[in-house]
């Protein structure tokens, strides 16, 4: 999969080194903006541009996760060998332009509502990098967007040779790709092309049911297991033309993305029973059972293309990149029925992804250089971005006047065991921040999996969002065959399996409506931390599982600085903050009593 620009020779104080060129790769202007920097084939830092602005999904240029990563590794922009940008804006363009032509006149309220944001941003990104990256004059690379999620895919993962199904939206014309890896080479064998997305396909349902496009989908996921399969004749006999290799055409008559501002059209009201339903609008059973009818429509295209992967390539392994990618009950269903002895899913699926399969894509094109998978993957379990010291965390507690203790590391796990088993909410801050949308443990809000009231309370008064909405429990890893029908690992909360039968009365908080979960294994290589104080836990309770979701509340990313943790901590029902080596009490902070003093206007998420 060769890059469009050769690669000018390594040059400034790394040339020469050992450990190979810097690249950094770069995911812009969509959704979810990211920055990761690679060294030879080494992923050395990765962050969301959303964590730092504090703009849930910002797509804007992600200057400050860029400035970050660099500062990480004690570089600057003139020590890059190149930046790769994850997808080719004049291909994207090309495919937008197309389109409105063919839909003339139609197309063109569209098309003045897009115009002007690809003349201003999207059409001059290179100078957007040189300016970003504060003048940076080197290499500048484009690698097309479904190259970029194989990539993100294959090479952090742990196989030597793999089929690789990326799935999403759309990229410039590609919505999916089959292909596969071998050591440190990329094919693409089989492309689906625009419009027929089955990314696009969800996020209309997404939009019909009433929630945001490009971060709502897994609320759409979430509400499924409450519906009834009522509307899937309708959507294979009308909407969706599918075939048996899993490729499809969808029927544009239901549709309005190509040429209009809303996802849906009136003849999918008319179809599927209603309008969209208003964000702010109870959720009634039409929303269930859409919800439940897409994600059966959705597993069965995404099983048929799984096994056409496996036809086209005949390997063992699998892996997966692109939005739907992200659907973890989807993925559960692949590993149990599909034909691939085992799996393996980028935990960055989506476009934020897209910035570590560009930076490795262009290292090893740049290097050659061999690759050698490492037998878990090379993603150091997502924790890839910014963490913070005892003595920062103490000069962050002092500026901000709150009364912290503490405790050695015996004492701090035993302390917050004690508390989670007392049913008190634990915000959870260590060590370096995930990359992605998953919280694994660095950034985290813990509770008691055993108390059937903990989904409510965590919904509403800390989380602020959905009574629907299911939690994901992190459990051991060496005992997550007693509750979970996982058949492996899922260290990165990536797959919905069933809870096993003996163990659903024992973690009925993190026991979906159809007796499901979405768990995280942890290993105390991967999560030292979390593992002790699961362990902990364990030993007081006899659960070896906790509730783990995302330390932020609704329309908000997750934290990631000491003061977001804080102000988090202040707004909400959390009882206890823990940044190790350091505890914080609610009742004993100033202004406990005060929430309007932390709390900001939700936004709808």
């Amino acid at each position: 999969m060769a890059l469009p620009l050769p690669f000018p020779p390594a040059s400034g104080p790394h040339t020469g080194d050992s450990a190979g060129p810097w690249v950094l790769g770069l995911s812009a202007f969509y959704h979810d903006s990211a920055a990761c920097l690679v060294r030879g084939t080494e992923i050395v830092a990765a962050a969301q541009e959303e964590r730092f602005s504090r703009i849930k999904g910002d797509d804007a240029f992600p200057a400050q996760a860029a400035a970050w990563c660099l500062d990480f590794a004690g570089i600057q922009a003139r020590d890059l060998t190149a930046v790769a940008f994850y997808e080719k804006p004049l291909l994207r363009f090309d495919r937008i332009l197309e389109t409105f032509l063919a839909l003339a006149p139609r197309g063109f309220q569209a098309f003045q509502h897009a115009g002007p944001l690809w003349m201003r941003d999207r059409l001059r990104v290179t100078p957007l990098i040189r300016d970003g990256l504060n003048g940076y004059d080197g290499s500048v690379l484009f690698v097309e967007h479904h190259a970029s999620h194989a990539a993100s895919a294959f090479y952090p993962s742990p196989f030597t040779d793999a089929a690789i199904l990326t799935i999403d939206g759309v990229g410039e014309w590609a919505t999916a790709t089959i292909g596969e890896g071998h050591g440190n080479r990329i094919t693409t064998h089989k492309e689906m092309h625009w419009p027929d997305s089955l990314g696009l396909l969800y996020s209309a349902f997404t939009y019909h049911c009433g929630f945001k496009v490009n971060s709502g989908e897994y609320k759409l996921m979430g509400l499924a297991p409450y519906g009834r399969p009522r509307y899937t004749a309708r959507l294979l006999d009308q909407v969706v033309d599918l075939r048996d290799d899993g490729s499809f055409r969808l029927n544009q008559t239901f549709f309005n993305y190509l040429g209009g501002l809303t996802m849906t059209s009136n003849a999918f009201s008319e179809l599927f029973d209603g309008p969209p339903r208003q964000p702010d609008a109870e959720i009634t059973q039409r929303e269930m059972d859409l919800a439940r009818s897409m994600q059966d429509v959705t597993e069965e295209i995404v099983l048929r293309m799984v096994r056409t992967a496996h036809k086209l390539t005949g390997n063992r392994h699998l892996c997966m990149a692109g939005g739907v990618a992200l659907n973890a009950v989807a993925n559960g269903r692949v590993r149990r029925e599909g034909p691939f002895d085992e799996i393996w899913v980028q935990p960055a699926a989506g476009d934020a992804g897209g910035a570590i399969g560009a930076a490795l894509l262009a290292s090893h094109e740049l290097t050659g250089a061999p690759r050698t998978p490492k037998p878990s993957d090379s993603m150091q379990g997502t924790y890839l971005g910014p963490s913070y010291d005892a003595s920062v965390l103490a000069a962050a507690f002092d500026l901000l006047g709150a009364p912290a203790e503490r405790l050695d590391e015996t004492a701090l796990i035993d302390r917050t065991a004690d508390l989670l088993a007392a049913g008190k909410v634990i915000g959870w801050f260590d060590g370096r921040m995930e990359f992605g949308p998953r919280s694994l443990g660095a950034r985290s809000i813990l509770a008691d999996p055993r108390n059937p009231q903990m989904q409510s309370v965590v919904n509403l008064k800390i989380k602020f969002r959905e009574n629907f909405r299911p939690f994901a429990p992190s459990v051991l890893a060496e005992r997550a065959s007693e509750y979970f029908d996982l058949g492996g690992e899922s260290p990165y909360m990536l797959q919905v399996a069933p809870v096993t039968a003996a163990q659903r009365l024992r973690i009925p908080a993190v026991t979906h409506v159809d007796g499901s979960a979405r768990p995280q294994t942890v290993t105390v290589e991967r999560a030292p931390r979390l593992h002790a104080l699961l362990r902990a836990f364990e030993s007081r309770t006899g659960v070896p599982v906790l509730i783990n979701t995302s330390f932020n509340v609704r329309g908000e990313p997750m934290v990631c600085t000491p003061e977001d943790a804080y102000a988090c901590f202040m707004q909400t029902g959390i009882d206890y903050l823990v940044m190790p080596p350091f505890i914080l009490e609610k009742a004993a902070q100033p202004h406990a009593g005060d929430l309007a003093r932390w709390q900001r206007p939700l936004a709808l998420d």
